[in-house]
């Protein structure tokens, strides 16, 4: 059974209809890449996801269960944790403090910095994130470093399917490789990843599915171990064949 599905999403934007009958789902413990060219609706469906759009039409289902996701407080709710772009960290604050920012433990009134120094050494332990104090402020880190600490806070408070916003982007090649062995790990340790991206050859690089979308329908579904780079840029562009041929119910009912 997939941890999450969303069935014949449709979402509108005064006259313009973003999503246009939308199938998705991620099993728990794959990777699934989330690509298409900008104006694609992988954006529209991300936020669809995570709660801070309400689907006009269609059903999300959690565990087999339909949702209604108000906001994105009932999607956290739900185990579904995002981590934007711009990461949303506080540069000021402590790796720690950032792990647990808006849950901090809390004991006699005071936040009980003892307790959210040790669970954030151990977050970071488990996830093999390598820094070198939980006490050191984020702007010290490196950008690597810093998108891992975002993804250990969406683990850490209670994320079961992790949405990653092109968390490659505008890192360096090493800060890149640290990235994507994370995802590696989330999925070794039975999570939910959907990576949304741009870059083909990192999505290859880790994710077991490839959904592409484009004008609001998903054009297509791709095995990552049946298909290649050229084949995915030619569903981005239009210029491959829409249908999956791996026989999963993942394919999208209206194709473009």
């Amino acid at each position: 059974m997939p941890l999450f599905e969303a069935v014949g999403v449709r979402k509108r934007f005064g006259g313009v209809e973003a999503l246009r009958g939308v199938d998705f789902s991620v099993e728990p413990g794959e990777v699934v890449g989330l690509m298409g060219d900008n104006g694609a609706g992988k954006s529209t469906l991300m936020k669809v996801i995570c709660g801070a759009y309400r689907a006009d039409e269609g059903e999300i289902r959690m565990a087999g269960r339909p949702q209604v996701f108000r906001s994105p407080r009932d999607a956290a709710a739900c185990g579904i944790a995002v981590v934007y772009q711009n990461l949303g960290l506080v540069d000021q604050r402590s790796v720690a403090a950032n792990v647990f920012l808006g849950q901090e433990p809390r004991r006699f009134g005071l936040v009980d910095t003892h307790r959210m120094r040790a669970e954030a050494r151990e977050v970071l332990t488990t996830l093999r994130i390598r820094i070198p104090s939980v006490r050191m402020p984020v702007a010290g880190l490196s950008g690597g470093q810093r998108q891992c600490i975002a993804i250990a806070r969406a683990v850490h408070q209670g994320g079961e399917l992790v949405l990653l916003d092109e968390p490659t982007a505008a890192l360096g090649p090493e800060q890149q490789q640290n990235v994507l062995s994370l995802i590696r790990d989330l999925r070794e340790q039975g999570k939910a990843v959907v990576v949304v991206s741009h870059n083909v050859d990192h999505v290859l690089e880790v994710a077991d599915r490839v959904v592409v979308m484009r004008g609001g329908l998903v054009s297509g579904v791709r095995d990552v171990a049946a298909t290649t780079a050229a084949e995915v840029v030619g569903l981005i562009l239009g210029n491959a064949p829409a249908a999956a041929d791996d026989g999963a119910p993942h394919t999208s009912g209206e194709l473009a």
